[in-house]
Order: C-alpha cells, then sequence, then structure tokens
C-alpha cells in the first residue's frame, strides 16, 4: 500500500512514443515515392535559389546589400558597415558556406509566408479554424526545436529536406500569428465604412484589412526570418551543410576558434536581414498612415 502512494503505478503507465514512433514509420514506408517527390523539389529549390546566389560575384552581392541598406535605413555609415562586415565574411573563407546558409533560409522563410500567410487569414474568417489552429500554434512554439528533427528525418532521411521541413515548420508560427493580429487589430470604423459602401466580407478583408495591416504582416515575415535564421545550427546536426555544418565539425574537433568565425557569420547575415526588413516594416507603416 505504501509503494502505491510513493511511486506511480506501474499498470497506469503507458507509452505513447512507440505508438507515435510505429505511426511515423508506416507513414513513410506507405507513401515513399509522394515524400521522394518532395524531397526532389526540395532539392532542386534550394540548388536553385544557391545557383543564383553563386552566379552573383561577390563585390556586386555586397554592393547590392549595400544600396538596399541605405535606401531602408538612409544612413550611409550603416550601408558602409553592412559592406565591411560581408567583405570579413569572405575574407574568413566562409562565403560559400554563408550562401548554402542563405539557400535554406530564403527557401524557408518564402514557404512559410505561402504557407503562413492564408492560415493568418483562415484564422480571421473562421473562429472554428482559430479554436482549433491556436493550440496547435502554441504546442509549436512550445516545443523544442530538436523534435522538429526527428519525424523530419524519418520521413526524408538527411540533407538538405529535413532541414528546410524543420525549418519551415519552427519559423511559421509567427508569421501566421503576426497576419492574423494584425488583420484582427485594423480599426473597425474603417472596416465598418467600408461594408457601408457595399463590400462584402471578402473584399474588405482584401481591399482594406490585409493593406492596413500590412506593416504587422511584414513584421511576421522579419520575425519568421530570424526564427529562420535560428535554426541554422540546429539543422547541421541531420546534414544541413553550410555556416552551421561549419560550427559543428570545428566543435566535434574542438576547435573553439574555426567554430568562432562561423558562429560570428551567422550574427552578421542575421543582423543584416534583421535591419533590412526593420527598414521595409518602417516603410509599409508610413505608406499605411
Amino acid at each position: 500500500m505504501n509503494n502505491l502512494f510513493r511511486e506511480f503505478p506501474q499498470a497506469l503507465q503507458f507509452d505513447v512514443g512507440d505508438s507515435i514512433d510505429i505511426w511515423i514509420k508506416a507513414v513513410s514506408r506507405n507513401h515513399k515515392e509522394v515524400f521522394t517527390a518532395i524531397k526532389t523539389v526540395v532539392i532542386a529549390s534550394i540548388s536553385g535559389i544557391q545557383s543564383i546566389l553563386t552566379a552573383i560575384p561577390w563585390w556586386l552581392f555586397i554592393a547590392v546589400v549595400m544600396l538596399l541598406a541605405w535606401r531602408v535605413t538612409e544612413k550611409k555609415r550603416v550601408a558602409l558597415l553592412f559592406g565591411t562586415m560581408l567583405f570579413f565574411v569572405g575574407s574568413s573563407g566562409l562565403w560559400s558556406h554563408m550562401l548554402q546558409t542563405l539557400s535554406i533560409v530564403i527557401a524557408a522563410v518564402i514557404l512559410s509566408v505561402v504557407l503562413g500567410f492564408p492560415i493568418g487569414v483562415l484564422i480571421v474568417m473562421s473562429k472554428r479554424a482559430e479554436s482549433v489552429i491556436r493550440p496547435i500554434l502554441d504546442l509549436m512554439q512550445t516545443m523544442p526545436t530538436f523534435v522538429y528533427l526527428v519525424p523530419a528525418v524519418i520521413l526524408f532521411s538527411i540533407g538538405m529536406t529535413p532541414a528546410l521541413m524543420a525549418t519551415t515548420i519552427y519559423a511559421i508560427v509567427p508569421m501566421i500569428r503576426m497576419t492574423s493580429h494584425g488583420i484582427n487589430h485594423v480599426d473597425s470604423e474603417v472596416v465598418e465604412a467600408a461594408k457601408a459602401f457595399g463590400s462584402t466580407r471578402l473584399q474588405a478583408l482584401v481591399k482594406v484589412q490585409i493593406p492596413q495591416a500590412k506593416a504587422t504582416i511584414m513584421t511576421g515575415v522579419n520575425q519568421t526570418i530570424m526564427m529562420a535564421m535560428s535554426m541554422v545550427v540546429t539543422c547541421a546536426l541531420i546534414g544541413a551543410n553550410g555556416l552551421g555544418m561549419e560550427i559543428l565539425l570545428a566543435t566535434n574537433r574542438t576547435e573553439m576558434g574555426k567554430a568562432l568565425m562561423p558562429g560570428i557569420a551567422i550574427v552578421i547575415v542575421a543582423i543584416i536581414l534583421d535591419r533590412l526588413t526593420q527598414g521595409l516594416v518602417k516603410e509599409s507603416e508610413a505608406s499605411g498612415s
């Protein structure tokens, strides 16, 4: 009797994890052709993005970034700083690794926006969909990042495809949340005025609410990019090439100096992407005001 209250009864224990593993492996085995096709498309997409980035001469790439920085920040010293930072990455022998990382991030962000935006709109349009999707988003946001890697590896093996899928699942949450938040917080009087002039609910959404929420939606894109960047090192564990892989390899060899350099490169890329997208957010706010 004392043991009953001291330790959890063995008869009441059950293992959900084994059932989930069996189900995921069964899905992977029974739908192998589907996942192979997805893998082919993903690899082709990432390779295409990487080919485009690689085809751009390094000096032109840096010049374009500097021009964009000057345009969105209106500060020459920021543009010069970004150019210097990118030159540092290239002179450290990490240029090709940076482009590999950017390829995955760009692909993940595009996929997150393409999927996340309509889901965010769906949450606004349907209370039933909101009651189902919001708990899932809460679960996705609190789940450790390593958990995303396991099903991705089982379904797609190792390499760029599971890395992209895991990154997309992790990064899509802020896109969905900020889209629904921005649309929901558009001034109700503006929406009612549109409806008073004969707009349907869909017309009010497309012509009034979404344009008014553009700045908030762009903030969601910014956060999605940052979340994707934060998965770079984690995805190296499942074979994603790039700066994260360089950190992992150097750490495994206990070469802390060599691990530090790609780490700094990741920070540099994250800062540049963050400042550029923040500038676009401010432009959206200015155009919407």
